[in-house]
């Protein structure tokens, strides 16, 4: 944890030297995987533990919410992306976790919802979450996309994922924190596709 041996001044600077670091194009595909999904009609399911697991409802209300303008979640005219995500139900999770085991969690939920051409979001700091991995390797098997968000060295779903965007850190909170406002402007990117405003206003 940087922030036990970091001031605050200091801390700030590396999260900004670090965000610096980030791949763009990573970053660029992740909001053209969202943006296709949209434009194609797939389902999108988001999932990981603990903080992640927070940030996994935050995108997919973000998500689901706000990639309309207000007046529009009042109508029916521009189509809302199907998004799903797995660490809100927690009676499932819990009869998963309890009965068969805490890797299957997300992998049961997707044999009940998940479709060839769907996406799957998978995020886990360490790269090494079991129930994302599971949840991964079904995905794979059954014609799903999958783009990973990683910390650390990446781990297995680093190299297990289709493609993602990965956080070159050891440190759980900045890397969490990263993936949160990272995906902020691919919300805002997506955004702007869908209704042809700021640089994609002359797009077709």
């Amino acid at each position: 944890m940087l922030g036990v041996e970091l001031g605050a001044a200091a801390y700030l600077q590396r999260v900004a030297e670090l965000i610096g670091q980030i791949e763009l194009g990573e970053l660029e595909r992740w909001s053209e995987l969202i943006y296709s999904a949209w434009r194609e009609r797939r389902r999108v399911f988001v999932f990981g533990n603990g903080g992640s697991g927070t940030t996994a409802s935050h995108m997919a209300e973000d998500l689901g919410k706000s990639l309309l303008r207000h007046e529009e979640l009042f109508e029916d005219a521009v189509p809302r992306l199907d998004i799903l995500s797995l660490t809100d139900n927690a009676g499932w999770i819990m009869a998963v976790g309890n009965d068969l085991s805490y890797d299957q969690i997300f992998v049961q939920q997707l044999k009940n919802y998940g479709r060839a051409g769907d996406v799957v979001l998978a995020i886990s700091g360490s790269g090494n979450s079991p129930n994302v991995l599971r949840a991964v390797e079904w995905a794979h098997a059954n014609g799903l996309k999958s783009f990973g968000l990683t910390g650390y060295d990446g781990g297995q779903l680093r190299k297990l994922q289709h493609d993602g965007l990965h956080v070159p850190i050891d440190d759980m909170g900045i890397t969490e924190s990263v993936h949160l406002t990272l995906f902020h402007w691919v919300l805002n990117d997506v955004f702007a596709r869908i209704h042809k405003q700021g640089r994609w206003a002359k797009a077709s």
